[in-house]
């Protein structure tokens, strides 16, 4: 079932609104490619607590919201 969109995410010509790449986007999105760097690294060298954390940070939540934000 379409359900019509909230009058909010539509532009006047009645498009859907573009998504829009801030520098809040681009910190977030860089603090997260940062954080599945390092943890790559940590876990090509054996950690097994801060790698896993590290990686989880990255795709679940600094990613994610670089992209929604």
């Amino acid at each position: 079932m379409n359900r019509p969109k909230p009058s909010s995410q539509r532009r006047t010509d009645g498009r859907p609104a573009a998504l829009k790449f801030t520098g809040v986007n681009a910190a977030l999105a860089a603090a997260g490619l940062l954080s599945l760097v390092v943890g790559y690294v940590l876990l090509a060298r054996g950690s097994v607590t801060a790698a896993p954390l590290l990686l989880v940070l990255g795709y679940v939540v600094l990613l994610p919201l670089a992209i929604i934000r």
